[in-house]
């Protein structure tokens, strides 16, 4: 039995939920987003909230009940609050700063770096240049244009250089040790 999958769904006063031929549409004040579910699993709304059943019995009706019901969760809190990732450039000389719709990274290469933003995805960058805010409704596209900025220069184990996510926490290792046998 799904745990997650049984717990209904509560629908805040400013969102607005339709279900139509195995699609949800879910629109809020921050905006719309639409979702085909899994066909072993049935939706509906019920008064001021949203419940999730399994049609099936097996293993996979299993497993896409309580990723449905986490999915359409997710869809119901990014349409009314929005979802927000900061990334934090530690280096000496490495900054960020938005353009429109791209982001210019200098992070010590002998290049800059030009990301082209999503749709959907807005990025600032505050006037302290060492932070990246990624806003969006799609829980899962902000975590993805996180991870692809990420990607760039993940955090390095010595000197702990890099991008990261904010509070992440890199472990340093030793460096070489000096010294050593004399004859």
């Amino acid at each position: 039995m799904s745990l997650i999958g049984k717990k209904p769904i509560q629908i805040p006063d400013k969102v607005k939920i339709k279900i139509d031929s195995g699609k949800i549409f879910v629109e809020g004040p921050k905006g719309k987003l639409e979702w085909v579910f899994p066909s072993n699993v049935e939706v509906k709304v019920d008064n001021s909230s949203i419940i999730v059943k399994r049609l099936k019995e097996d293993k996979t009706a299993f497993t896409m009940h309580g990723l449905a019901r986490a999915y359409i969760n997710n869809m119901v809190k990014g349409v009314s609050d929005g979802y927000i990732k900061t990334l934090e450039i530690v280096g000496v000389g490495y900054r960020a700063q938005t353009e429109g719709k791209k982001l210019t990274l200098n992070l010590g290469f002998s290049h800059q770096i030009v990301y082209a933003v999503p749709e959907g995805i807005s990025i600032k960058t505050p006037p302290k240049p060492a932070h990246i805010i990624i806003e969006g409704i799609d829980k899962a596209r902000v975590g993805e244009t996180a991870a692809e900025i990420r990607a760039f220069f993940e955090p390095e184990p010595y000197k702990g250089r890099g991008i990261r996510y904010l509070g992440e926490f890199v472990r340093k290792k030793a460096g070489k040790a000096v010294g050593g046998t004399e004859k």
